[in-house]
């Protein structure tokens, strides 16, 4: 039986109560309700039926009479309508009785006094008439049949006073009826409440023991494991909550016994183990610090190198500056000498111009000279009257022997001189071609000391990276250091904690066959884990590597605490490889 079966039972059955409880009083309640109802509505309502009807016959009995009295000083209108009133008026309790005797609840003698006094309105209306009628022919007539309806009227008086009687009587038994039954229901009702409280008490006193008891042995049991004696042997019965509890008690004692026993075998091997990392860990800082000094002297080396690239490039850029600036005037000096061409060879042209200038001056002066020997020999044959002519024409031809002397000298200058200018344009012509030459090397030199320009300074920039990663070799080098210092300090305090976990798993008491049982379990296991990644060290050392150093794992140069590695490297184990610095 469940424990919540357990702690709803008692209110369950007392709710199982409280409903029959309800159950009763509610038709107790209906019943009551149905009482008044019928005595208010029904037995109330029919003797006022009564009381009201007859009192309504004696005011028409009275008013009959008045009318007799005021017959002879009344009209015959007034007399009609006093009449038709009446009339009116017994018609009227008629239908309420009529109404009344149609209900279908009536008791036999409320409808047989309904029948009756419906019959003796009909009869006591006729005897009214006919005395009415009867009067207002004689007064003493009408007086007459008037006692008629005065029998009439006697007897409906005692109709409806035996209805009002038969009502009460009714009444007063509706009200009995429901007093009893409410007494009996009243001691129902008690007698159910003492049986609910019986049945609930006895309940709740048994369901607590049987709650309470298992509780408090698991109290007990669990009091025990907390106090660190895991000896105990947990007794579980039932299939209650409570002996879920302790099973579950049972099973976490066992669970205990077994984690204790490998946390003493494991502790014994995480100290062997922070023995062995601490020893590595100093071997490998010397190593580090070694290599550390070696990367400081390359990356002195390399800062001397790059101040030598830097300086072959500031030369190159300035050889490169001066191949550009020789480039320039090269440039200038072939630009000048083709220039100097143009201006022989313009030369050239107008000493050619003059051989043929002095040519015509030499034609004319050999037809002058023809001329003149003509006048010579026209003077001597002219005699004396030609002798002056003869004497100009001789000094003509003189002139004109002097000319043709001179050209001829001019001529052999100029052509001379022509020779001289065609040499001297050749030679002009082959310096331009020269210079064009050196224009080209020029540039060509320009371009090649460009490219060394270019090429010295990304080796100066390739240098300098270089540098710059040596040097953060040599800082990551040094941080290495430092954290094969603050591993060794982990191991060392890893080596403390795992004393301390031993002392403090001491507390716990196993029992001889339990303990001896889950230290070979963890014995086993940690020497399974311990042995795998020494024979991984042992193939992956180098060899010039000691044997008792092993590497890190590979994890990013950055300074951290101590502390968080410790407990790194002691969740992961021995498993984890080492990091090559």
């Amino acid at each position: 039986m469940k424990v919540w079966h357990k702690i709803v039972a008692a209110p369950a059955v007392a709710i199982v109560f409280l409903v029959l409880m309800g159950a009763i009083s509610y038709g107790v309640l209906t019943r009551q309700h149905a009482a008044l109802e019928n005595m208010y509505k029904h037995r109330f309502g029919s003797y006022q039926l009564a009381a009201n009807s007859a009192q309504a016959i004696g005011e028409v009995q009275s008013n009959v009479y008045r009318l007799f009295t005021w017959l002879g000083n009344l009209k015959e209108d007034k007399i009609k309508q006093i009449t038709d009133e009446q009339k009116t008026r017994i018609d009227e309790v008629t239908k309420k009785i009529a109404k009344f005797a149609a209900e279908g609840d009536l008791d036999a003698e409320e409808r047989k006094l309904a029948e009756s006094i419906i019959k003796k309105l009909g009869k006591y209306k006729n005897d009214v008439d006919t005395a009415i009628d009867l009067s207002t022919v004689d007064i003493n007539t009408g007086m007459s049949s008037m006692q008629t309806a005065d029998g009439g009227f006697q007897a409906l008086l005692k109709d409806f006073n035996q209805l009002v009687q038969v009502e009460t009587r009714l009444a007063q038994d509706s009200y009995d009826s429901a007093a009893g039954a409410f007494d009996k229901v009243v001691l129902a009702l008690l007698a159910i409440l003492l049986l609910a409280l019986g049945v609930s008490g006895a309940m709740t006193y048994f369901m607590s023991r049987m709650i309470v008891r298992p509780l408090k042995h698991a109290i007990a049991m669990a009091g025990r494991i907390a106090g660190g004696d895991l000896s105990s042997d947990i007794k579980v019965a039932g299939r209650d909550e409570a002996a879920e509890l302790l099973q579950a008690l049972k099973d976490m004692n066992e669970s205990l016994v077994k984690i204790v026993g490998e946390v003493r075998s494991g502790t014994e091997a995480i100290g062997s183990g922070a023995k062995q990392i601490a020893s590595g860990n100093a071997d490998l800082s010397q190593r580090t610090e070694e290599q550390a000094s070696s990367l400081e002297e390359t990356a002195s080396s390399m800062e001397e190198l790059t101040s030598t690239v830097k300086q072959n490039a500031e030369n190159a850029k300035q050889a490169n500056q001066l191949a550009a600036g020789a480039s320039e005037i090269a440039v200038k000096g072939g630009t000048v000498v083709g220039q100097v061409v143009t201006t022989m060879s313009s030369i050239n042209e107008s000493s050619k111009k003059i051989v043929d200038i002095i040519s015509v001056i030499d034609g004319i002066a050999f037809q002058t000279n023809i001329l003149a020997l003509n006048a010579a020999v026209e003077a001597a044959r002219a005699g004396e009257q030609g002798r002056g002519f003869a004497v100009v024409a001789s000094e003509v031809r003189n002139l004109a022997q002097r000319s043709a002397a001179a050209a001829k000298e001019i001529k052999a200058l100029i052509g001379d001189s022509v020779d001289k200018v065609g040499a001297g344009t050749k030679l002009v012509d082959e310096a331009g071609k020269t210079m064009q030459e050196i224009v080209t090397s020029v540039k060509r030199v320009t371009d090649i000391m460009s490219e060394i320009t270019a090429a010295s300074q990304e080796q100066s920039a390739g240098i300098e990276q270089v540098n710059q990663a040596i040097t953060q070799m040599d800082e990551v080098t040094q941080q290495n250091a430092a954290l094969v210092e603050e591993a060794a300090a982990a191991a060392e305090s890893m080596q403390e904690q795992a004393q301390n976990l031993e002392a403090a798993v001491a507390v716990f008491n196993v029992g001889k066959a339990e303990a001896a049982a889950a230290t070979g379990r963890g014995g086993a296991e940690v020497a399974e884990k311990t042995e795998k990644p020494g024979r991984l060290a042992a193939e992956r050392r180098g060899p010039n590597r000691a044997p008792n150093v092993a590497r890190l794992p590979g994890k990013p140069a950055k300074a951290e605490p101590a502390a968080p590695r410790a407990k790194a490297a002691a969740s992961g184990g021995g498993e984890e490889k080492w990091e090559e610095f």
